[in-house]
């Protein structure tokens, strides 16, 4: 109990210095809350692509009715097909149409007849739509281009990960600030209170009664630092939830689930102790050596 009045009256004893070790906390807390919300997200729109491809054909002008139905015959024939939607020039339109209803300028000039037909084929067996892909791209007279899942997985595994890095060396350039800086502050308040420490350690005080008070006080920035950062990010983003879901409809990139939350929330309490702990035994083993 002597402990925890000691560290509280450190803590009053230099407001400025706890109250800026508790906002760079805050800060570090906010980045990696935000890294590991997206990551999630990111995960969710990479499943969502995986667990569902699908190949679209758009085939050339001028194609007979035999030719078109020759084709989707073929397809057909390619085993774990589970479905082919022949899209029509005019429900190529309409489907446009739709997805720029709130843009009139940009349905106004185009047409059915500037648009391709094409065939979309859902399938159970991503093996299956290299096969198509480069049975189908051999046939140039018919076909015009092919677009498979595969191109959008890979640009968005490419991008995935760059983004992924970059939120990484943020966090852990952070992180790495954050302990540099609690340590800093942890260390000025040990030269602060020398002529106390000195005077203790004379009455008899060991080095770790000493010390402990300093160490619990880098420990509560990083329990304090790390229940505000993750509370304010998970806070933000839960009221922002229904338009970012929306945006990205039909995938939650938002979960709705309480206990991915407590995880992530429990993971950071640890290891905003662990950073607090270190960066103040850092700050205690340098300062104080007598």
């Amino acid at each position: 109990m002597a402990t925890f009045k000691a560290t509280w009256h450190h803590i009053r004893r230099s407001p400025f210095q706890s109250l800026t070790a508790i906002f760079i906390m805050i800060i570090c807390f906010l980045i990696m809350s935000f890294y590991a919300l997206t990551s999630h997200g990111l995960s969710a729109v990479l499943q969502y692509f995986e667990t569902r491809p699908e190949v679209t054909i758009f085939i050339k002008d001028g194609l007979d009715q035999n030719t078109v139905e020759s084709l989707q015959k073929e397809l057909a024939g390619y085993p774990d097909v589970k479905e082919i939607r022949f899209i029509s020039k005019e429900k190529a339109l309409d489907i446009y149409k739709e997805q720029n209803k709130d843009n009139p300028l940009l349905t106004e000039m185009v047409t059915a007849s500037i648009l391709p037909a094409s065939f979309e084929v859902s399938v159970s067996d991503p093996a299956i739509l290299s096969q198509i892909a480069q049975n189908f791209s051999a046939k140039t007279d018919m076909i015009d281009e092919i677009i498979y899942q595969k191109d959008i997985i890979q640009n968005m595994l490419i991008w995935t990960a760059f983004i992924r890095k970059i939120g990484l060396i943020i966090a852990l350039c952070t992180v790495t600030v954050t302990f540099f800086i609690i340590s800093i502050i942890i260390g000025m308040k040990i030269t602060n209170r020398k002529d106390e420490i000195r005077i203790s350690r004379l009455l008899g005080a060991s080095k770790f009664y000493v010390k402990k008070s300093f160490l619990l006080e880098g420990v509560t920035y990083g329990l304090l630092g790390s229940l505000l950062g993750s509370g304010i990010t998970f806070s933000t983003i839960l009221y922002f939830k229904n338009n970012i879901n929306v945006y990205f409809q039909p995938i939650n990139f938002v979960s709705s689930d309480p206990n991915f939350y407590a995880v992530i929330l429990l993971a950071q309490v640890l290891f905003g102790i662990l950073v607090g702990y270190l960066a103040s035994w850092i700050g205690v083993k340098r300062y104080i050596k007598y």
